[in-house]
C-alpha cells in the first residue's frame, strides 16, 4: 500500500490512490476496533502530540484514542493556556515542539494556514484536525469511509451537502474529496451561506431544500458556524430549520435508502430534526464517530510508514 505523503494537510494534494489507500487501510482499523483486544503497534514507542488552538472535544478525544490504540505516547497540549497567550508566536511554538522530537503532531488552529505553516518546521509528521476555514481532511476521510460502507461504493452517487457551506471546513474537504471521487454533488442553502465564487466548484447549487434532495443518494447536514459568523446571515434559527433543517417530509424526496450524516456537535431542531438523528434506519451520524478513530488511525499508521521508506518525505 503506497501512500508517499510526508504530511496530511488537507484533501487538495491527494490523488484518488492516496484517498483510497487510507480508506482501505481504515477497513483494517475497523475490524480491529471491534475487537475485545483493540490494541495495534504501528506506532510503538512513537510521541504523538496534539496541539488543539481551538476547542474540539469530539475531534480531540478522537486522535487520542487513535494514537493510544497504535501504541503511541500521547500528550495533549492545552494551547488556550500556553505561551502564545504569553506572546509567543505561531512559528517559536513550533520550534520548541520540534525540540521535544515528536513523531506525529496533530494540530488544530482557528486560522486558516496556520498547520501549514507548522508543517514547515517542525520534523515530524503533521496531521491537521481544522483550520479556519480552510480544510478538515480526516472528517472527509471519515465521512467517506461511511458512505462507501453504507453504500458499496464511494463513486457515480448523488450526495447533498446542506447548511452553512460557507463557513464549513467540514463542507470544502468533502467538496474536494467527493468530486475526484466522480460523484454528483449538491450544494443546499440560503445564498447567504454560500461562499463566493461557487460556480467553480463543479457543483449544483440549491436554495430549496425539497428540489435539492429530490433523487438523492446521502444527505449531508452541517452545523451552524455561528462562532465564524460576523453578521446576520440568517433572520433567526427558527425560521432556519424552517426552510433548511432536515426532517422526514424534506427527506421524503430523496431516495428511499438514502443515508443522513452530520459531522457533529448537532444543533437538534435547527439543523436536523432530532428523531431523524436517531433513526438507525436512516442515520449513520454514530457510524460516522466510529469511523473518525478508524481513519485516524489509518492515516497516522500511513505517514508513519511514509517516513520510514521515504525519510525526506514529500510534502503534500
Amino acid at each position: 500500500m503506497v501512500f508517499a505523503a510526508k504530511h496530511l494537510l488537507g484533501i487538495e494534494p491527494l490523488n484518488k490512490g492516496d484517498i483510497l489507500s487510507i480508506l482501505d487501510r481504515a477497513d483494517h482499523y475497523v475490524t480491529l476496533n471491534r475487537q475485545p483486544n483493540k490494541h495495534g503497534d504501528a506506532l510503538a514507542g512513537m510521541t504523538q502530540i496534539n496541539m488543539f488552538f481551538e476547542n474540539s472535544t469530539r475531534t480531540q478525544a478522537s486522535f487520542e484514542l487513535a494514537g493510544k490504540r497504535l501504541g503511541a505516547d500521547v500528550m495533549n497540549m492545552s494551547m488556550a493556556n500556553s505561551s502564545i497567550k504569553k506572546g509567543e508566536t505561531l512559528i517559536d511554538t513550533a520550534l520548541t515542539i520540534n525540540a521535544m522530537q515528536p513523531d506525529l503532531l496533530v494540530v488544530r488552529h482557528p486560522s486558516s494556514g496556520a498547520v501549514n505553516l507548522l508543517a514547515e518546521k517542525v520534523n515530524c509528521a503533521v496531521l491537521n484536525a481544522g483550520d479556519g476555514r480552510h480544510e478538515h481532511p480526516t472528517q472527509a476521510l471519515l465521512d467517506a469511509l461511511t458512505i462507501r460502507r453504507a453504500k458499496g461504493r464511494l463513486h457515480r452517487l448523488s450526495i447533498a451537502i446542506c447548511g452553512d457551506i460557507a463557513h464549513s471546513r467540514v463542507a470544502r474537504s468533502n467538496i474536494m474529496l467527493l468530486g475526484k471521487m466522480e460523484n454528483r454533488l449538491r450544494l443546499i442553502g440560503p445564498k447567504t451561506l454560500m461562499p463566493s465564487g461557487i460556480a467553480d466548484f463543479g457543483v449544483e447549487v440549491f436554495d430549496d431544500m425539497r428540489e435539492g434532495l429530490a433523487g438523492v443518494d446521502v444527505v449531508m447536514m452541517l452545523r451552524l458556524q455561528r462562532e465564524r459568523m460576523d453578521g446576520g446571515f440568517i433572520p433567526s434559527e427558527r425560521e432556519f430549520y424552517h426552510r433548511f433543517g432536515l426532517d422526514l417530509e424534506k427527506l421524503s424526496y430523496a431516495k428511499d435508502d438514502a443515508i443522513v450524516m452530520h459531522p457533529g456537535p448537532m444543533n437538534r431542531g435547527v439543523e436536523i430534526d432530532g428523531t431523524l438523528a436517531d433513526d438507525i434506519n436512516r442515520s449513520v451520524i454514530q457510524e460516522q464517530v466510529e469511523m473518525g478513530v478508524a481513519v485516524r488511525m489509518a492515516a497516522m499508521d500511513l505517514l508513519v510508514n511514509s517516513a520510514r521508506s521515504n525519510p525526506k518525505g514529500v510534502m503534500a
